[in-house]
This record gives C-alpha cells, structure tokens and sequence, in this order.
C-alpha cells in the first residue's frame, strides 16, 4: 500500500464479523472505496478472492457495482434493525445473489501443499452475488440476525455482529468508539470536578 493510502482515516476495517457488514464500513468516516485500486486491495483482504488473485478487469464499473451494493445492503440492513423493511432493496439484492459466484480451485504449491484459487478471474457480477448471498444468508438465520447490533458511539453508522460472551458488546471498535467515549466520560468527569 502507497504511504498516502496508510493513513489512519483510510484504514480498512474487517471486525464487524460479516463480509456484507465489512462493505457497509467502508463508508465511514469517509468514502474508502474511492478508487479501483482501493477496491481491489478490499476485494482482496475483504476474503472475497484468494491471496494474488489478479484483478486486472476491475474497473470504475466495479467501484459503481460495489457501491450499488454496499447501498442497497445498508437499507436492507438498517430497515430490518429499524423494523421497517425495506421491499426495495431487498428485491435488489435478491436479484444480485442470482450470478453465479466465483468457482474455486485447489492448486498444487512448489512444496506440494494446496492453496486455495479461483478457476478463472472474478468477474464483478459473480463477486457482488458473494456478497449479496452473505446479506440474505445473515439476515435470514434467526441466530446470526439476533446478533446484529448498530455502533453507540457518537455519529458511528457501522453495524456488527456482536459475538461477544453475554452480547453486551456496545461498540464496533473497543480501541476507535470505545475509546472515544471513554475519552469523553473522563473529560465531563474533570469538567465537573472543576466546577
């Protein structure tokens, strides 16, 4: 990654525990997903593609699909936790899970182990319809939907499974949201002290 692209505000996430739910994240705190080079290294760690996967047919029609997507998910997702469904989006991304995804492969390595491959290079459509399948897959499994929570901390749209022991967990990042809020309790605390 190019030291411009390193910034702490151009971090890519991969902790809210789904794939569907990791694309929603690229959104904040700023569009992360503002160029094809920077789809292609989330396509890449996101998990949607094998390690040195080439991606050389990703084009600006892919940062269009993917947003498409990632738009359409986010109603879904936030209709289902606001209790107002959203017909629109679902259809949407039904339609979406209709491709076929990429085939896998096993290759044989130098040292003769297997590695995981694709038998051709993804194609956009095939990629979108993984993530579309992951967003009907969780919001149709009873568990995995009870786990779905949205971040408390101030202005954080990002929504998560919460997996945590008790389900108690508040944040979608104990070291970013968590920490900010810690950071503020302590500062009203000192504020009244003060006073």
């Amino acid at each position: 990654m190019a030291s411009g692209m390193a910034t702490a505000s151009y971090e890519l996430r991969f902790d809210s525990g789904r794939i569907c739910l990791d694309l929603l994240a690229t959104t904040h705190p700023e569009e992360r997903l503002d160029a094809v080079d920077r789809l292609r290294v989330w396509i890449t760690r996101s998990g949607l593609v094998p390690a040195g996967t080439p991606l050389s047919a990703a084009d600006p029609s892919w940062l269009v699909g993917f947003r498409e997507l990632r738009g359409q998910v986010a109603r879904l997702v936030r209709g289902e936790l606001d209790g107002r469904p959203a017909e629109t989006a679902l259809a949407r991304v039904n339609a979406l899970a209709l491709a076929a995804p990429p085939a896998p492969a096993a290759v044989r390595t130098e040292d003769g182990s297997l590695r995981r491959a694709l038998h051709e290079p993804p194609g956009c459509p095939g990629l979108l319809a993984v993530i579309a399948r992951d967003a009907l897959e969780l919001l149709t499994d009873p568990a995995a939907r009870a786990s779905l929570r949205q971040c408390a901390g101030d202005n954080c749209p990002i929504v998560y499974l919460d997996t945590s022991r008790g389900r108690r967990r508040r944040w979608c990042s104990s070291e970013v949201c968590g920490n900010r809020e810690r950071v503020a309790r302590h500062r009203r605390r000192a504020a009244l002290a003060r006073a």
